[in-house]
């Protein structure tokens, strides 16, 4: 126990203290933690695709920091409201980068509002990792500061009109949302249908708010495709997938970002025989080290395992696998400069390749069935 010393004696106690080689114990002070910043849609009518897919980035988040963050530094995940608005998400991100300083920003959803932000990513030399996007117009020049861990939705068009090919459905009508992001991928479903020697035999587009799914529904039907390709997501796919039952009973397909589950359950048993392409494993089965860890820590937090949240999961921890390889001095160039140096890795059974002029880890591409009670079957 020290005793301090009375004001008149505090002089000659400092010196002899000094003298002697003591001095005051000192408080271990808490690791700086490394900042991430996020922008995506906390609010408006798209808000609850993301909900399940946010709960999944803190499940990896509190994982991580629970063994020990990065040598001892933990991960702070700062998030942003967008309202998917490109004008609120390019505010957004010089707030975290000039004000918060974050050392990565990561998981961003809107293709727009990815396509408004990378000058800003090239003037302040800092990394957008992770987006919940797959528009090839994201992709196809090389941009230093842009990373992604799963594949495009090219890559998810091309394995849908592969399987209707094998099916004998290749007379395919296309539904698309009436957006950014439908107009971005208009074109890009025309040239694949195309170059995998289909036919887009009708198309129509959606609101985003499936307000007019039942005359989009009739359009597509007088042309009478043999299949249906839905590049959409959100509330519409509810309204249009209700009225293709009445009006157009062929086999549906939608991209990924479409299979959230706040419309599988406003479908209920509707969803039925809606095929979902997916961009992770699945995340029912413990066949890989992800599934097996997801579904630990889901469990634990007492978490649904589902789709959503597994992609969030898996989506965070590579960049957090990625934040230890750049180590506890990690910096917003040193972390670039270290997924350049990723060449055939694997996390957890997660497959990816990264160099210095391949930013695109992942093209795995899956497609599953809704099946009775909502359950997804291969």
């Amino acid at each position: 126990m020290i005793t301090l010393p009375t004001h008149a004696t505090r002089r000659q106690w400092l010196a002899t203290t000094a003298a002697a080689g003591l001095s005051w114990p000192v408080m271990a002070q808490p690791a700086k933690p490394i900042l991430i910043g996020q922008s995506t849609m906390l609010s408006g009518p798209l808000a609850p695709t993301m909900s399940g897919i946010l709960e999944g980035q803190q499940l990896a988040l509190d994982e991580f920091n629970a063994r020990g963050g990065v040598g001892g530094r933990p991960v702070k995940l700062l998030t942003l409201d967008d309202a998917y608005d490109a004008a609120r998400c390019v505010e957004n991100v010089h707030t975290l980068i000039d004000k918060e300083r974050v050392t990565a920003l990561f998981g961003f959803t809107s293709t727009a509002n990815v396509l408004a932000t990378l000058p800003v990513l090239a003037d302040k030399r800092v990394p957008l990792i992770g987006v919940y996007t797959g528009a090839p117009a994201l992709r196809g020049k090389r941009h230093p500061y842009f990373f992604t861990h799963t594949a495009s939705y090219r890559d998810e068009v091309v394995q849908m009109v592969r399987n209707l090919k094998t099916v004998a459905r290749s007379r395919i009508a296309l539904v698309y949302m009436n957006n950014a992001f439908g107009k971005l991928m208009l074109p890009v479903v025309e040239e694949v249908i195309a170059g995998q020697g289909a036919t887009l035999a009708v198309k129509a587009s959606l609101e985003a708010d499936g307000s007019d799914a039942v005359a989009a529904a009739q359009s597509l039907a007088a042309a009478s495709p043999e299949s249906v390709i839905f590049m959409a997501f959100g509330p519409s796919l509810v309204s249009f997938v209700r009225a293709a039952k009445a009006y157009l009973p062929v086999p549906l397909y939608a991209v990924s970002v479409a299979s959230g589950k706040a419309a599988l359950e406003a479908l209920g048993n509707d969803a039925r025989g809606i095929g979902f392409t997916t961009l992770v494993p699945n995340p029912f089965r413990p066949s890989t080290g992800m599934s097996r860890d997801f579904n630990k820590v889901a469990a634990a937090a007492r978490k649904p395992v589902d789709y959503d949240r597994f992609w969030g999961y898996l989506n965070l921890r590579v960049l957090l696998e990625q934040l230890r390889r750049a180590g506890r001095d990690v910096n917003p160039q040193s972390l670039v400069t270290s997924i350049e140096q990723m060449h055939k890795v694997d996390i957890a059974g997660y497959a990816l390749s990264y160099s210095v002029e391949q930013h695109h880890g992942s093209n795995y591409v899956d497609i599953m069935i809704v099946g009775p009670g909502g359950r997804f079957m291969r």
